[in-house]
């Protein structure tokens, strides 16, 4: 058995999907609130040879938790998070989450999202403001006031660690486990006026596509070493004419 030629196949195999995740978070790194998409890989250990042979999988993806860059705007309806939480607004099947606080109001006063989704307060429901009352006030808990009076309350919630996120649109995910409202602010709370960006690092993007063209060629070169190695025993231990 040829164990270096599949083995390198499936390093092949393991390096494209990992292009193809490093292709995406580079594609959007100025994306407000978008979560990089990592990959986990995992030894897959083959018993058919005669000695344990070590295959790469394909890998598991997972999105990124890890926070982006906050940027002041002093728009006051842009909202950043402090602390792990995550906004959430309204999706077709459900709540959404998101980091990306960017709002704005429509011509009814919805609180909306850059995508126009209406934004959700902690019992789930859409956040409206009067359009005549000027610009909100956002205190830390999320509590929304105009002209002195509490019109809303941004819901923050808590997504459990051993949830499982998948992407809904550009910066949004789904969580496996419903969120949890957040009730303790002492270590997470929202900062008006400021917005968070993509958490992908761009300098470690572009060294992790450096290295692994490298080692893709590499691995290139092992199948055709291995391939060459074959015919050479074809030729020399096939049948004589």
């Amino acid at each position: 058995m040829q164990s270096a030629l599949y083995v390198s196949l499936s390093a092949q195999v393991a390096m494209e999907k990992r292009l193809a995740t490093i292709a995406n978070n580079v594609a959007n790194m100025a994306t407000g609130g978008f979560r990089a998409d990592e990959i986990k890989f995992e030894e897959i250990l083959s018993l058919a040879a005669k000695d344990n042979v070590s295959f790469a999988s394909p890998g598991q993806s997972f999105i990124s938790r890890r926070a982006g860059p906050v940027t002041k705007t002093d728009n006051p309806l842009d909202v950043a998070i402090q602390g792990e939480a995550w906004f959430a607004y309204q999706g077709a099947s459900g709540p959404v989450y998101t980091r990306d606080g960017r709002f704005s109001m429509n011509e009814n006063g919805d609180l909306v999202t850059v995508d126009g989704h209406a934004v959700l307060d902690s019992g789930g429901a859409p956040i409206v403001l009067d359009p005549l009352a000027g610009p909100p006030t956002i205190s830390r808990d999320g509590t929304i006031t105009q002209g002195g009076n509490q019109v809303g309350a941004l819901g923050l919630f808590n997504l459990s660690s051993d949830s499982r996120l998948t992407r809904q649109g550009s910066s949004g995910v789904l969580s496996s486990i419903p969120g949890e409202v957040v009730q303790d602010f002492t270590s997470r709370g929202v900062q008006q006026g400021y917005s968070e960006g993509s958490n992908v690092n761009p300098v470690l993007e572009m060294t992790k596509m450096i290295a692994l063209q490298r080692n893709f060629e590499s691995a290139a070169t092992t199948i055709q070493e291995s391939e060459s190695t074959l015919m050479d025993a074809i030729r020399t231990l096939g049948p004589s004419s």
